[in-house]
């Protein structure tokens, strides 16, 4: 064996030699002497520590050529080698190896000499023939051969690794695509628990197998930490052989007691780890897969929807529900470590999750997740969400089952259909039979103080889009309302202080799922505008709490329109549809129909008492004076105020309201979504739509909500147009105020608002359309307030 030191270039020139001769005339001599000086080169050149650079010698001569040369006459034309040849084409791909090992001159010269193009081709040849409907049979190949094989991929490993040119070339030969198909074919995840006797060969096989493995994987992670991140390693037809792992752990089980590998331990330990590292590493490359390429998402979702072709996200949904722990594990070696392999088989779950999720979330996916014909309901998809969903509130009911403490599945569950329902015909869908959904989304299992913070995130979020998926007053919020989901929301401590900062996702979308419940339905509204009977805070007092110490414009607004949509319902003349009792109304027979209404009347009553308090005006007005750059939800602040102002209790507590100072920066943006179009309940408030913003002007930057009204009544020089509609409703508060106030803070009132109402008139002289009715308006609170 020639030392590190020594200068190996008679090697090169021997090999040049013999390629020469080899040229002319082939003998099996020559061949065994290319093996033997191939050799020798090859453990010459395994270190790089010696006092002669061997690799930059070597690198500069022709023996890189020469190799490629030797290796293109010994495979005789041939896609595989001949078994004869396999012995001098080994060394001649050791030599190739070590010589690119860290050194980039050699490594383009490599490529430039077309090697791993050459050897891409090799193991392409080699997975030609593999059948993997065929199961868990490892490919069937000599000991030669493998060797070959495992150190071809050697080669390119070695040329890859941190050198772009090389990466680059062998991704344009989709050598990703074959490298994984040769693993999977080499070392199918559990095929060696099949092997029945044991011998020295045997033993070596599989050492070979799952060290070709091992060099895959990494080959596989250079390729894909390419610079250039528009491209791409693998592709959505290398799906198949990436779930292929998931099956060998996913229950049931192949038996493993007549094994003869696990009584030897250390092959017993490497086996094992190699089966977990394809496990980790496909769902690693899932995961990436699925986040960064749309055709991997749609393709996931369209091989569901036709399984005929193999279902890929079937075998991913059979994994993250039936995967498990390896029995093997329990008698692993300790060197093994299971407590690691356990967390990491978990985030190999939790990786999968995400990509359930992305495929679910994918718009060109929900025509194949979600069956739109009306005897499937949904399809096989969300059925077996739904059953997750069930299944696990089931069992967390019972303390026992397959589906106990199966968080993952209620979390990848919830948020898959929250993805697919965002129409009003879906969300009526799970909620109507078989699935009804609405009682195990209003479950406490769902939704508690306890629960794990991912379900709630799942749920709340799935809420969110099934609530604003109807138009207000629409049977999805009546059939959540009659599971009880609000009372649930309000106990679950969503809203709770301790939760501030830490979960405020989850406190919008619980605000927004009640936004909308409430929103033209009088009995969502009593049950969170009412206190329950074990005297937990009223879920309108929880949020006007948290309105009242947030940090954030989001949790201000939305909470506060909570209160605008609370109002609106209450206000409104009828109950669910059903005319207020009057005193003449025949209650004394004592019919179970009049008494019911008598009941939801005085629930009403309760009800408008509980918000026409100074809380609640103040949140109102302090809507209005911190949306300058929301027409929309100044718009809804007004009416609500308009609204308490027509009772003679409310009406002191608006005026105090818009009179108080804004302790808010009033310019921050209001939602992270755009606010959506608000009603009027009254003949005088009318409803506006969504303003263009323009470029003129600024802000107004009211230092009371009074200032902000007034700013919207002279609508000049500001970014936002507040539309004739807006300032027409402002008039018709200052009217209901009118009407119902007097005394100092009044007069202030008319003071400060008559020149501007006045001087509005000026301008506004001889308009048509929607102005008219501004000046009708305004003429109006001047004639009321002149009359009193």
């Amino acid at each position: 064996m020639a030392e590190p030191s020594s200068d190996l270039l008679p090697l090169e020139r021997k090999l040049s030699e013999l390629l020469a001769a080899l040229s002319q005339s082939e003998t099996d001599e020559d061949w065994r002497e290319v093996a033997d000086a191939a050799q020798a080169l090859a453990n010459g050149l395994r270190a790089k520590d010696g006092s002669i650079d061997n690799h930059t010698l070597l690198g500069k001569t022709s023996l890189i050529k020469t190799l490629s040369s030797l290796f293109t006459i010994a495979r005789h034309d041939s896609a595989i080698p001949d078994s004869k040849y396999t012995t001098p084409i080994l060394e001649i791909l050791r030599v190739s190896a070590n010589l690119c090992m860290d050194h980039d001159d050699n490594r383009a010269s490599l490529l430039d000499a077309g090697l791993p193009q050459a050897l891409v081709s090799l193991l392409e040849a080699y997975t030609e023939s593999v059948d993997f409907s065929s199961g868990l049979k490892p490919l069937p190949l000599s000991l030669p051969h493998l060797k070959v094989v495992r150190t071809a991929v050697g080669v390119l490993l070695n040329a890859s690794v941190g050198y772009d040119p090389v990466k680059v070339r062998l991704i344009s030969l989709e050598a990703g695509s074959t490298l994984l198909k040769l693993s999977t074919a080499v070392f199918p995840p559990g095929s060696w628990l099949s092997t029945a006797n044991l011998t020295t060969e045997i033993e070596e096989e599989w050492q070979i197998r799952s060290t070709l493995s091992a060099w895959v994987w990494r080959a596989l992670l250079e390729l894909k930490e390419v610079k250039d991140e528009s491209l791409q390693s693998l592709s959505a037809k290398d799906l198949s052989l990436l779930t292929f792992s998931l099956i060998a752990f996913t229950s049931p089980y192949r038996s493993t007691s007549s094994n003869v590998l696990i009584d030897d331990h250390d092959m017993f330990c490497n086996l094992l780890q190699t089966d977990f590292e394809a496990l980790e590493e496909s769902c690693t490359h899932i995961e990436s897969l699925s986040l960064d390429i749309e055709n991997v998402r749609v393709s996931l979702a369209q091989e569901f929807k036709f399984p005929s072709t193999g279902s890929n996200l079937s075998i991913i949904l059979d994994f993250i529900e039936k995967g498990e722990y390896s029995p093997l594990w329990e008698n692993a070696p300790d060197d093994f470590d299971v407590s690691r392999k356990k967390k990491a088989f978990d985030m190999c779950k939790a990786a999968l999750i995400k990509t359930v999720v992305e495929v679910a979330g994918e718009e060109g996916a929900e025509k194949s997740l979600w069956d739109e014909t009306d005897e499937k309901k949904g399809g096989e998809f969300v059925s077996r969400m739904v059953g997750w969903l069930k299944g696990y509130v089931s069992d967390m009911g019972t303390g026992s089952g397959v589906f106990f403490d199966r968080i993952d599945l209620a979390i990848c569950a919830s948020l898959s259909l929250g993805n697919l329902t965002r129409t009003e015909r879906n969300a009526n869908v799970i909620l109507s039979p078989p699935h009804s959904l609405a009682p195990v989304l209003s479950s406490q299992h769902l939704l508690s103080p306890s629960t794990d913070i991912q379900v709630k995130h799942g749920v709340l979020g799935l809420l969110k889009h099934i609530s604003q998926a109807g138009p207000p007053g629409s049977n999805i919020h009546i059939i959540l309302g009659q599971a009880g989901l609000i009372r649930t929301i309000c106990d679950s401590g969503v809203w709770d202080e301790k939760t501030d900062g830490m979960a405020e996702v989850l406190q919008v979308s619980a605000i927004g799922v009640v936004k909308h419940m409430c929103n033209g339905n009088v009995e969502n509204t009593f049950g969170l505008v009412l206190p329950s009977v074990d005297e937990v805070p009223s879920g309108l007092s929880q949020i006007l709490a948290l309105v009242k110490r947030a940090d954030t414009v989001t949790v201000k607004s939305e909470g506060t329109r909570v209160l605008v949509n609370v109002v609106k319902s209450l206000w409104s003349g009828d109950i669910i549809g059903t005319p207020v009792i009057t005193m003449s109304s025949p209650i004394a027979d004592g019919s179970v129909d009049a008494v019911a209404l008598a009941g939801k009347e005085r629930k009403k009553q309760d009800s408008m008492k509980a918000v026409i308090t100074m809380p609640c005006a103040t949140a109102l007005a302090s809507l209005v004076g911190r949306s300058a750059q929301f027409p929309l939800l100044v718009n809804e602040g007004v009416v609500a105020l308009t609204l308490l102002s027509t009772q003679k209790a409310g009406a002191p507590f608006v005026l105090e309201a818009i009179l108080a100072p804004l302790s808010f920066e009033s310019h921050s943006p209001a939602s992270t979504d755009p606010p959506s179009a608000s009603t009027s309940v009254t003949t005088d408030v009318s409803s506006p739509t969504i303003a263009t913003p323009s470029t003129r002007g600024h802000f107004p930057n009211p230092k009371t909500p009074l200032d902000m009204l007034i700013a919207v009544l002279k609508n000049v020089d500001n970014p936002v147009n507040f539309q004739p509609e807006v300032r027409t409703n402002v008039c018709s508060l200052f009217i209901q105020l009118g009407r119902n106030n007097s005394g100092e803070a009044f007069a202030k009132v008319k003071d400060t608002v008559r020149p501007v109402m006045e001087k509005l008139l000026d301008g506004l002289q001889g308009v048509r359309g929607k102005d008219e009715m501004l000046v009708k308006a305004i003429k109006k609170v001047l004639d009321t307030w002149a009359s009193r």
